[in-house]
This record gives C-alpha cells, sequence and structure tokens, in this order.
C-alpha cells in the first residue's frame, strides 16, 4: 500500500510540474531586445521633421547597429526612400525603401546595419504624404576607423587553431598509416 502512495504522489508531483510550466507565460528574455537610442539627429525634409536614431554612437565602421528613422506624426499614411552616400559603397545599394524596423514596429528602420567604410557619410530621405512631397539630408556624419585590429589579423588569430589541429591530425595519421595496419592484422 505505500508503494501505490508513493507512485501516486510522484505521479501528482509529476502533474503539477507540468502544468506549471504549461501556464508560466513565457520568459521575457526569449523576446526581442529592444532598440536602445543612444544618439539622434534631426533631418527637415519637406514639410516633415524626421529624427534619425542610432543605437552606438559615435559611429564606427564594419560595427553593427540600429538607425531609426521616425518622422514626426508617425509613418501612418507615409511612405519614403532613403539614400545612404558614403566611401566603399556599391552604387546599387545606396536607395531602399523606407521599412518599418523589425523589433520596434512604429518607426522605419535599419536592423543590426554596419557601413563598411570610415568617413563622411549621408543620409537622403524622400517623403510623400499627406502634407506632399519632401526631401531632405543629414549631411556629412562621421564614421570612425573600425574598432579593434584589423579584419587581416584577427582572421589570422582566428586561423590558427584549426591550422594547429589540421595539422596535427595529418602528422598523427602519417605516423600511424591505420590503413596499413589493418592490413597488417589480416
Amino acid at each position: 500500500m505505500r508503494s501505490v502512495r508513493s507512485h501516486l504522489r510522484a505521479a501528482a508531483t509529476a502533474a503539477t510540474a507540468v502544468l506549471a510550466f504549461l501556464f508560466v507565460p513565457v520568459a521575457p528574455a526569449s523576446a526581442y531586445a529592444p532598440v536602445g537610442i543612444v544618439h539622434t539627429e534631426r533631418v527637415q525634409a519637406g514639410p516633415y521633421q524626421v529624427t534619425v536614431g542610432f543605437s552606438q554612437w559615435p559611429l564606427r565602421a564594419m560595427q553593427s547597429l540600429d538607425f531609426t528613422f521616425a518622422p514626426e506624426g508617425g509613418i501612418a499614411n507615409k511612405s519614403g526612400t532613403l539614400t545612404i552616400d558614403g566611401p566603399g559603397l556599391d552604387p546599387d545599394d545606396r536607395t531602399s525603401p523606407l521599412s518599418r524596423h523589425p523589433r520596434k514596429l512604429d518607426v522605419w528602420g535599419l536592423d543590426v546595419a554596419a557601413l563598411p567604410e570610415p568617413g563622411k557619410w549621408d543620409f537622403t530621405f524622400a517623403l510623400d504624404g499627406p502634407a506632399g512631397h519632401g526631401r531632405g539630408t543629414l549631411h556629412a556624419i562621421d564614421v570612425l576607423h573600425q574598432p579593434g585590429p584589423p579584419l587581416a589579423a584577427s582572421w589570422t588569430v582566428c586561423a590558427v587553431p584549426p591550422v594547429a589541429m589540421l595539422t596535427f591530425l595529418t602528422v598523427g595519421w602519417r605516423r600511424n598509416r591505420p590503413g596499413r595496419r589493418v592490413a597488417e592484422l589480416i
């Protein structure tokens, strides 16, 4: 009789634990991290004022960051394009339509984008909305050199362990000749 009670108690405990996991809300850690804007600039694009937000400041080349573009009055009933001009940018990638930021849906934006080269960069907005057409440019944003060591040095240091492991395995394979040993055993 004692054994049946202990089994029932264990089953009840397990069922309670399963129900608790099913009905406990999903942890906030599984949600996307909010976009933290640390610096903003304002651009007058015709009748529209656009606030440009940056998640890192100062900007550095090859460093991923979030850009947000928030026109005054929101993005409802508005559309537009963004033209980015700067050194090292492919001409085909300069102009794109403004779309919602994937983690901050009430504004337009670029998610984890990186500028390829240091120098002066321009962001030009062409907006259409209830007040008509507007165009404005955020001129000469300074982009500093990429943080950390140069890419060639970083890749070289990262390549040393795999190359050393492959060398070790090749030398070990050649010394032991496992194919020859199997042939000798047969």
